[in-house]
């Protein structure tokens, strides 16, 4: 025996002097591992006083259990392992937080303390009811509570740990929205802790009485009892009972439609529940801060939360915080129009509700079945009843949204028609403005009487062949002009032709003084090649009228087609007049200004024909120029093919 002992203080020693070689000196957490090492303590009060300090240092709650445990100390290591299992526990490593509980659970029971297993199991308990997953929670509240009933005098401890086992079971009765039997509960708790003048229990369970009147729509009841919470949390310098309490005002405040108090204290919660690495209360913070970007309209921001919020409770298992996402994304997306990616949003968090519903269900009848067994059959039924009842709702409502959401479609699909049918008849409109005042423009009547005018004195002077001749052509250009009229578009054959024509009656009033060239590539088939109708005469009228007009001789146009690449091909309008700077002196010094639109008819044409095809038109106006002299102009029109 005594060797035994020699042996399990060497361990102790060991441990110490490994701490001494990390820090320099024998700290205060060494000494009190010395002493628990030394006195083993049965009472878990007498554990946390010494160890109290140290409890949120997962290192030296660490370091601690691996002496405990080598010096064959149950208690102290049930104590630690459940220490470092409420720390996992706040970073929301809920399964590693079991892990540790039970662990802590089996040390309780080495050592036959039903204290630390009532401790255990309620930490079992909170870590499985953080998580949704109601049957275990509530199953290991039970157990301790059972455990802790079979207490004559009551430890403190153990009185305490009734309050955490019935504080446990009032947030089950709301997660299952059963608000009055959660009062009951968090009453009784309340009771304990006023009794123990426990100020962190105190702040729970006004907190809880809080959220059961919040579920029971009694907003200005609740807020009081979230205030009192905070109080106590001040008092205790809680940072994660603050940022509890601030979720739960903040959301009091959106209830309210009160944003300008909501907005600061639910942002700072989100801060705090970063800060703590809580994921439970950061999904919740994200939540909220989303409802409340979509109540001030800020829809893209409250997206990007909810969905970060989503993001969490799916990495963690967070059940209702899931649910409240998907339901908080399906409302975005119906503000948004959205309303396929609205209702899979909805179906997700019925889904879900449904799945944590039964869960609760099942186990509400459980607990039913352990507390008041005599009215076991009748409260299955009621609870089958109601679950029934409830699925039947859900379907309902499922089925009034699907059909909401198919007429909704409908009405969209029909606006979008009806939308673009306009927008087709005033495209066709504009088109059809565009033939026109393009008609207008090729029948311009200063063209037709002064064509007319040159035919005439042709008669006077009884030239009869050459009036005959351009009286011809004139009429032939006239029916062209006529036929291309009601045609969007024509081959670039008969645009030439017809360009070749007008070039023939112009020509008459400059005494056919003007040289005018088509050139066309050989590879370019002109028949099959569609351009607008008369979509070059513009161009060829300014060469005339503004370029060679005002020129003495030698006036010269070259029209030449030819293809560069596959998408286009690229008519080239060469004159050798005076120039666009010089031809705009004679305009304006004109007193007679008459406005041209030509060209600006000519690009709208250009615009809608090339709506067909995957590129564009262009069209580039060059000025030439020799010796730095003005030479003449080169139209470069790119038609698409």
């Amino acid at each position: 025996m005594r060797s035994k002992l020699t042996y399990q203080w060497l361990v102790v020693l060991l441990f110490l002097t490994k701490s001494q070689m990390s820090y320099g000196q024998t700290n205060e957490f060494d000494k009190a591992v010395l002493k628990l090492s030394k006195v083993k303590p049965k009472n878990y009060a007498d554990i946390d006083a010494i160890l109290k300090p140290f409890e949120r240092d997962s290192i030296k709650m660490k370091s601690a259990t691996d002496a405990f445990i080598l010096n064959e100390y149950n208690e102290g290591a049930s104590y630690t392992l459940n220490a470092l299992g409420v720390i996992n526990r706040n970073l929301s490593n809920y399964n590693q937080s079991i892990a540790l509980h039970k662990k802590a659970n089996t040390y309780a029971e080495n050592a036959n303390s039903n204290e630390f297993r009532i401790v255990s199991l309620n930490m079992i308990g909170v870590a499985y009811r953080r998580m949704d997953v109601i049957k275990s929670a509530l199953d290991n509240h039970t157990k301790a509570l059972k455990i802790a009933y079979q207490f004559k005098d009551p430890t403190p401890t153990v009185s305490y740990n009734i309050a955490v086992s019935q504080n446990s079971i009032g947030n089950i009765y709301l997660a299952l929205e059963q608000y009055d039997a959660a009062l009951n509960q968090f009453r009784k708790s309340l009771e304990i802790e006023k009794n123990a003048n426990s100020k962190l229990g105190l702040a729970i369970n006004y907190h809880n009485i809080g959220y059961a009147e919040q579920g029971k729509g009694n907003l200005d009841v609740a807020l009081e009892n979230y205030e009192k919470s905070l109080v106590y949390n001040e008092a205790i310098d809680s940072e994660i009972g603050r940022m509890i309490c601030f979720n739960s005002i903040g959301g009091i405040y959106l209830k309210k439609k009160d944003y300008s108090n909501a907005e600061p204290i639910i942002r700072d919660a989100l801060k705090k529940a970063l800060e703590a690495k809580d994921q439970f209360y950061i999904a919740s913070s994200y939540n909220n801060l989303g409802q409340l970007e979509i109540a001030l309209n800020q829809i893209e921001e409250a997206e990007i939360n909810i969905k970060k919020g989503l993001d969490v409770s799916k990495t963690y298992s967070l059940k209702s915080a899931e649910a409240s996402s998907n339901k908080l994304l399906s409302e975005i997306n119906q503000k948004k129009g959205n309303y396929k990616a609205a209702l899979n949003y909805y179906q997700n968090a019925v889904e879900i509700e449904n799945t944590i519903l039964t869960e609760k269900n099942l186990q509400y009848v459980n607990d039913i079945v352990i507390l008041y067994e005599n009215e076991n059959k009748n409260n299955q039924i009621k609870a089958l009843a109601s679950e029934n009842e409830e699925v039947r709702k859900r379907l309902e409502r499922n089925r009034n949204i699907f059909w909401y959401s198919v007429l909704a479609l409908l009405i969209l699909g029909a606006a979008l028609f009806i939308v673009n049918r306009d927008r087709a008849l005033q495209r066709g409109k504009k088109i059809l403005t565009l033939e026109q005042d393009m008609l207008r423009s090729q029948m311009n009547p200063h063209f037709i009487f002064n064509s007319l005018n040159s035919i005439k004195l042709y008669i006077i002077n009884n030239e009869k062949e050459n009036a005959v001749y351009y009286l011809n052509k004139f009429s032939k250009l006239i029916r062209k002009i006529l036929i291309a009229s009601k045609e969007k578009e024509t081959c670039l054959q008969e645009e030439l032709d017809t360009m070749q024509l007008y070039m023939n009656i112009e020509n008459m009033r400059f005494d056919n003084e003007i040289e005018f060239k088509i050139n066309v590539d050989e590879a370019i088939n002109t028949e099959v090649t569609k351009v607008p109708s008369l979509i070059l005469q513009p161009f060829l009228e300014n060469a005339l009228w503004h370029g060679l007009s005002s020129k003495k001789n030698d006036k010269k146009i070259i029209l030449n087609v030819f293809k560069n690449s596959k998408d286009h091909i690229t008519v080239e309008i060469t004159d050798n007049g005076i120039g666009r700077a010089a031809s705009k002196k004679i305009r304006e010094s004109k007193k007679l200004k008459r406005k041209s639109v030509g060209i600006d008819i000519t690009k709208a044409r250009l615009a809608n024909f090339s709506k067909a095809f995957e590129n564009s038109y262009t069209l580039n106006i060059d000025d030439l120029y020799e010796h730095n002299s003005p030479s003449g102009t080169r139209v470069t029109l790119n038609i698409p093919v």
